[in-house]
């Protein structure tokens, strides 16, 4: 970075990433800081581009910690929170900018910002960029920056369609990975409870209390479900809070700065915070739904682990959950250790034929290049009036490759679970498939014509 040349950095989630870019921007930067408070003097040299609004807070975040000595001004901008302020602080001038796409699109066709003189764009999270659709707005970002800067793009994994669209505004970019692709941090301890699905609120509770849990990060796979177990846990005489797309961004970040500052015991969240979301020294993260997307599952349980400390990860597994669970292990290579909880034994109905709606891998992801970038128009979609799409959840195509690992003995003896062929979970959504028709140049183009 510090050559100037253009990069692609990807590692595992936790490992340093944010502080990997960042601190050779301010370097950089801080060559040619002044301190004068002019816009003038203040141009937006760095631009740093993130998809979710918690991500781009927690950036902003470290840019300040890392540059608190330096005369580097920086400011975050991205939607659910008032405009005004936000255009204050671009015109008062500053240094680096962290955004989302769809709200740094407002302040561009607001004239509120001046692209012009940046040097240094960053791309980070950019598989999760592509999986919420947001490659049309980077593109038309990458349009109003000057042609001779540096590009770095930073990620979790890199799939392939990443690699095209690096392929496509980079020049020579040198690549540092630093570990194989979906791999778990060693530091993560990984456990299954099987339990049945109606005792699963009632398993988490035991669980919270006599571990004397003090922090836990637990994912539910719907918005109304984190809300119905927040509440449920509230009953059970546990602190707890939901984040979710459907809550106002106050509202999420109150709930997340309790929970950083140890005044919420459980924090329920949706996938929105399972990708960049750094909270220091958390020891505990719940499945309480197994996501669909086996990935997902790695980057959930990557919010605990991090920056060299362990952690556990748990998840409460229904007999409905086993196919989702085989997935998983199959994704990560080994086996997840089956431990039963006295007093919440399954019932037989654990043991019978699951659900067939384990994902098929290379279907979903040829399903994937079709659908990613489509959006709702009263949703979102790509218009820069839109920013709701900032925590959209669309269809992901998985990232290639395994890794290597030594597998082990559930303690509770499952039987044999057959490899499972379905595509439920997986579809389209026929009124999407309508949309896409009745309104072709809306929704863009597909994932491969984007890469």
């Amino acid at each position: 970075m510090l050559s100037g040349r253009d990069l692609l950095g990807a590692a595992q989630t936790g490992t340093g990433k944010t502080a990997g870019f960042t601190l050779p921007l301010l370097q950089r930067l801080a060559t040619g800081a002044n301190a004068s408070a002019s816009p003038a003097r203040h141009p937006v040299k760095a631009l740093i581009l993130v998809p979710t609004r918690e991500l781009a807070a927690q950036v902003q975040e470290s840019v300040r910690a890392y540059g608190r000595h330096l005369k580097v001004r920086s400011t975050v901008i991205f939607g659910g929170v008032g405009f005004n302020p936000q255009a204050m602080e671009l015109r008062r001038g500053v240094d680096i900018v962290v955004a989302t796409p769809g709200r740094l699109l407002d302040h561009v066709e607001q004239r509120t910002i001046d692209l012009r003189h940046v040097e240094v764009l960053v791309l980070d999270e950019a598989d999760r960029m592509l999986d919420m659709g947001f490659i049309p707005a980077i593109r038309r970002i990458l349009a109003l920056l000057p042609a001779k800067r540096q590009n770095l793009l930073f990620s979790a994994t890199f799939p392939d369609e990443i690699r095209k669209l690096a392929g496509s505004f980079m020049r020579d970019p040198a690549t540092v990975e630093v570990a194989p692709r979906n791999r778990p941090v060693e530091l993560i301890s990984q456990v299954a409870h099987p339990v049945d699905k109606d005792r699963k609120r009632e398993l988490l509770a035991h669980l919270v209390k006599t571990g004397d849990w003090h922090q836990v990060l637990v994912f539910t796979r719907t918005k109304h479900g984190a809300n119905r177990l927040a509440q449920q846990l509230e009953r059970d005489g546990i602190e707890a809070d939901a984040i979710h797309g459907n809550k106002s961004q106050p509202a999420r970040t109150r709930a997340l700065k309790r929970f950083k500052d140890n005044e919420l015991q459980v924090l329920v969240a949706t996938d929105i915070a399972s990708r960049g979301l750094d909270i220091e020294e958390l020891p505990h993260v719940v499945n309480y739904d197994l996501p669909h997307v086996p990935e997902d599952y790695v980057h959930r349980i990557g919010r605990t682990g991090r920056a060299g400390l362990s952690g556990e990860a748990v998840s409460l597994v229904s007999g409905e959950d086993r196919p989702l669970l085989a997935a998983i292990e199959r994704l990560i290579n080994r086996r997840i250790e089956q431990r039963t909880i006295a007093g919440f034994e399954p019932g037989s109905s654990y043991h019978a034929a699951a659900p067939r709606h384990e994902p098929q891998r290379q279907q979903r992801h040829e399903r994937g290049r079709q659908t990613t970038g489509q959006q709702h128009p009263r949703k979102g979609g790509n218009h820069p009036q839109h920013n709701r799409q900032e925590h959209r959840h669309e269809s992901r195509a998985p990232a290639q490759g395994q890794w290597s690992g030594h597998s082990q003995r559930p303690q509770t003896q499952q039987p044999a679970q057959p490899r499972q062929h379905s595509q439920h979970g997986d579809r389209q959504p026929a009124v999407q498939q309508a949309q896409t028709q009745q309104f072709p140049a809306l929704f863009g183009t597909s994932r491969r014509k984007a890469g």
